[in-house]
């Protein structure tokens, strides 16, 4: 893939309205005022829109985000900063563009079969529920069978805001196959992109993103999925079954009662995965990391005994 397409009025206005109506502080105008006066400027938009696609170049003016702090509840204690989340704001136009952007790249990912197919997140279909049943399913199958099933749950830290901007662009390049115009596009789209804090009518001085994919995008999920797809290769390669939702991964195994020797590949695959994620700039979660073995009570306390010893022997020290 190497150029976007033009896109027309039609197409346009629908992606105006099914995009949520969130107003940025960088707006020119609210976003229900824009909604509501779209067909005055919908010529003037879509020469924007065009413009960006056939130039690969997104506009300076839209990659400045807005972060303010919101309460993850509202019975938490407001003086705490532990209490709070931070949430990035983007000018809705730059939405608009992105927005046609992900639907001819996304349509472009499933015709060539790029998408990593136990991945579900964020895509249409897709979704917790899937992982979920996914997982559940192969368990019980394994338990009619009359096998144990370890499952380790991998969280990250911080995921989004860690990705390296130049191994995105190699993904990018040699992994999906863009070229031209839209790789261009995309390195533009990741440069000089910055954000400030706002509480109330004070704000902070204007900080450069050096890395991580802009929060609060259109874009964000499906680049990272992007970003992570190496990663499949390494369950594969040893032989463990996964499933992916963002930036959460099941991995887990069948045992036979009395041979837990495939625990040897699981450690293997862990360490990898680890190093991977070091070279990536991505880091797990130990302290969220969790094991838990499915089967009869007697099977489960032997398999959680030889995990206590392969602790020891796993370099990135999570199987506890």
């Amino acid at each position: 893939m190497s150029v976007f397409k033009a896109t027309d009025s039609k197409t346009l206005e629908e992606i105006v309205q099914h995009l949520k109506s969130s107003t940025c502080n960088l707006d020119t105008l609210p976003t229900s005022f824009f909604e509501s006066v779209f067909n005055c400027l919908e010529a003037d938009l879509l020469e924007v829109v065009n413009t960006s696609l056939l130039s690969g170049t997104f506009p300076n003016s839209l990659k400045t985000a807005v972060v303010k702090p919101l309460l993850k509840k509202s019975n938490l204690d407001n003086t705490t900063l532990s209490n709070y989340r931070p949430i990035s704001n983007l000018p809705f136009t730059g939405k608009i563009i992105e927005k046609v952007v992900f639907n001819q790249l996304n349509n472009y990912l499933n015709s060539n079969g790029y998408l990593d197919n136990f991945q579900s997140g964020f895509r249409p279909h897709h979704s917790t529920e899937t992982a979920i049943v996914k997982t559940i399913n192969d368990i019980c199958l394994n338990s009619d069978s009359g096998k144990i099933s370890v499952l380790v749950l991998l969280d990250l830290r911080a995921a989004f805001d860690t990705v390296d901007h130049n191994i995105l662009l190699e993904r990018l390049e040699n992994w999906v196959g863009l070229s031209g115009m839209a790789l261009s596009w995309f390195r533009s789209y990741l440069e000089g992109r910055g954000y400030y804090g706002s509480i109330g009518e004070h704000k902070s001085k204007w900080t450069s993103m050096t890395c991580g994919v802009p929060q609060g995008s259109i874009l964000v999920p499906l680049l990272f999925s992007l970003y992570m797809l190496p990663l499949s290769q390494i369950m594969r390669k040893n032989q463990i079954a996964y499933h992916s939702y963002a930036d959460d991964t099941q991995i887990y195994l069948a045992l036979s009662p009395n041979d837990y020797s495939p625990i040897d590949s699981l450690c293997q695959c862990i360490d990898e995965i680890n190093s991977w994620m070091c070279q990536n700039f991505v880091q797990l979660k130990k302290e969220k990391t969790e094991v838990i073995a499915f089967g009869s009570k007697e099977e489960v306390l032997k398999v959680n005994a030889y995990l206590g010893v392969k602790q020891l022997k796993t370099k990135s020290g999570i199987l506890v």
